[in-house]
């Protein structure tokens, strides 16, 4: 009827449960980076671009034909799509984009002052 008195804390019992708390601080503190980042960030960028028009991003011009072909200051951006349907270019080819105007804006932010060097010729061609 009566409760079974507490056993003492040991030192291996303390020890335990701080070693734990540690663990469980330590992961916390790893992993808040991480799950902070994958919250969708509220971007002002403006509004997008359709195929055919052209825009001024930071002081750059910026067209996107109906092709998808992207030039800057009148200067084509080499673009490859993805087979997820996202674009890259050789001016960061690290990340993807969802649109070429988003790539092309990317490039300019890259690029700051630089121009786009002229398109070579590909394999050989005779120009």
């Amino acid at each position: 009827m009566y409760a079974a008195p507490a056993a003492p804390l040991t030192r291996r019992a303390v020890l335990r449960t701080a070693f734990t708390a540690a663990v469980f601080a330590g992961t916390a503190a790893a992993l808040a980076p991480v799950l902070r980042a994958r919250r969708p960030r509220q971007t002002l960028t403006p509004a997008p671009l359709t195929p055919g028009r052209e825009e001024t991003y930071r002081g750059r011009h910026i067209a996107v034909d109906r092709a998808g072909t992207v030039r800057i200051d009148g200067r084509a951006l080499h673009v490859m799509r993805r087979s997820d349907g996202t674009y890259l270019s050789g001016i960061n080819h690290f990340q993807s984009y969802a649109t070429p105007l988003e790539l092309a804006r990317a490039a300019v932010d890259e690029l700051g002052t630089t121009q786009l060097a002229f398109a070579a010729a590909h394999h050989g061609g005779q120009e």
